[in-house]
């Protein structure tokens, strides 16, 4: 018998942002008015729809592996009215030949456009290929809030070493090095990160309270103890700052 577990249902943006933030977000990019939207590691498209319909003579790409979170959007898309100004394409991000647009999308997905690691640097360098001279790029990209202890990074994800982010100050001159001027830098609240660690696992962890003796239980007490551990290792070490992005033309 297939069984359809809970999969980030409870979840608004597949990471630590709230309706407040990505309202201004939105509001903020909507000025520059684009006319064409590129989002990398698109997931289920929230941010990208929401800036369609915040901009009606805009149209959108979103790209990801995730046949899945696709397949949210391509609804989304559909039930809000977007579905022909939107393209959602199930591909790799790598070396990509789409864009130049005007607003380039990339929350915590330059792992999608970079084979590096960490792939910070060179993702930032494309995508300033990827966004047109007088548009805009918003990139979510995690940084240390302070230098992880030994015993934190051996409880995070497999094999993290402190070479794995930046301090955002190191993670602000990248990007300048890579050809953009910082328009705006803000980053994630605890409350945010609370939120979207809770949502992650909350379906997944209802479910497995009323099926403790499933077959299926073992092995997603496994996966949700685990991720909670990782969590309680980089809370409040690891951050994730939004950075609106500008090209310079130098």
């Amino acid at each position: 018998m297939t069984v359809d577990l809970p999969r980030l249902a409870r979840l608004t943006f597949h990471g630590p942002l709230s309706e407040a933030r990505a309202t201004a977000m939105v509001q903020r990019l909507a000025v520059n008015h684009p006319r064409t939207v590129l989002d990398i590691g698109c997931g289920w498209a929230e941010l990208l729809l929401r800036v369609l319909d915040a901009v009606p003579e805009a149209t959108g790409t979103g790209v990801d592996l995730n046949a899945e979170d696709l397949a949210r959007a391509r609804k989304n898309a559909e039930e809000r009215g977007l579905g022909h100004r939107v393209e959602l394409a199930e591909e790799s991000a790598v070396g990509t030949g789409r864009g130049p647009a005007d607003l380039v999308l990339c929350l915590g997905a330059t792992q999608a456009l970079s084979e590096a690691e960490p792939p910070t640097a060179e993702a930032l360098r494309a995508l300033r290929r990827l966004v047109t001279d007088r548009g805009r790029v918003l990139v979510g990209e995690g940084f240390w809030q302070r230098p992880p202890t030994g015993a934190e990074l051996a409880g995070m994800w497999p094999g993290a070493t402190a070479e794995d982010h930046y301090d955002l100050g190191g993670l602000l001159d990248l990007a300048v090095e890579a050809g953009f001027r910082p328009e705006w830098t803000e980053t994630a609240s605890p409350q945010e990160w609370e939120e979207f660690e809770s949502g992650y696992q909350a379906g997944l962890e209802v479910w497995l309270a009323q099926h403790p003796d499933h077959p299926l239980a073992p092995e997603t007490r496994a996966r949700l103890d685990r991720h909670r551990g990782q969590w309680m290792s980089y809370r409040g070490v690891l951050g994730i700052a939004y950075l609106t992005l500008v090209p310079d033309l130098r």
